[in-house]
């Protein structure tokens, strides 16, 4: 999203009475973020992708997403401003970061496998507090 787009999308949520603000993801790179509680607010459209969706977070940690929005890449600004409006942000309804299926996933261990072992390294640095130089 465009900065003149991101303002005009921005002030026409706070003609609406929506605490909106443009944010400043990157190097040319703009997004809306709306505040939804002291602590939580949705960060819209951050990732450059086309289409609408949003992620929510609490003090900076991801709490949930809120998806894609199908249609959204052909959106008017009046369609975006609604529909960043009107968005249901209760936590029951968002998609929590674990549901999501994109990305790679965490290779499953099978039961009859021993665990990893901890590299030596690794365990000497572990105990290097324990040792006391100069007993007395």
């Amino acid at each position: 999203m465009d900065s003149d787009r991101a303002e005009r999308l921005t002030a026409e949520l706070r003609s609406r009475g929506v605490m909106a603000h443009m944010v400043h993801a990157g190097v040319y790179e703009f997004g809306i973020r709306v505040v939804l509680d002291d602590r939580i607010e949705a960060l819209w459209d951050m990732d450059g992708a086309a289409g609408l969706d949003a992620e929510i977070v609490n003090e900076g940690a991801l709490i949930g997403f809120v998806p894609h929005v199908p249609g959204s890449e052909d959106f008017t600004e009046e369609q975006l401003v609604n529909c960043i409006a009107t968005t249901n942000y209760a936590l029951d309804t968002l998609q929590r970061p674990a549901d999501r299926t994109e990305g790679p996933t965490a290779p499953v261990r099978s039961p009859d496998q021993p665990p990893q072992a901890t590299p030596p390294a690794l365990r000497r640095q572990r105990r290097a507090h324990w040792i006391r130089r100069g007993r007395r």
